[in-house]
């Protein structure tokens, strides 16, 4: 079984200690952690959702399409693992993810949105 294998055996929050276990052996999160670092990969994590926008526009294949969909989860992921290691959060996504699915399953048709 690799790594990767967790997203299906195990979870999200143990893919995602694994992708900021990875992230942090690269030296991504070699400065210490305080608002401004977190900030900081907040805004990475916008600018993989603007490279997203750019490979739909410029209509640049599949391939990048997903890879950037892949690099914005990665990103997040990432930074859920951080905020749970710093002690910010302490509330497993795993389980966050079922309610919030749960929650959006029985709201209203474009969730009661006109526009």
């Amino acid at each position: 079984m690799s790594n990767f294998d967790l997203v299906t055996d195990y979870g999200m929050d143990a893919l995602s200690a694994v992708l900021h276990e990875t992230a942090v052996e690269k030296g991504f999160w070699d400065v210490p952690v305080d608002i401004n670092f977190i900030l900081s990969k907040i805004a990475l994590i916008h600018s993989e959702g603007s490279e997203l926008l750019e490979a739909l526009r410029k209509e640049k294949g599949e391939k990048e399409i997903v890879y950037e969909i892949v690099d914005i989860l990665i990103r997040t992921l990432d930074l859920y693992a951080a905020l749970r290691n710093e002690g910010i959060v302490s509330i497993s996504l795993d389980d966050a993810f079922s309610e919030k699915a749960a929650i959006n399953s029985n709201r209203p048709r474009m969730h009661g949105v006109l526009a």
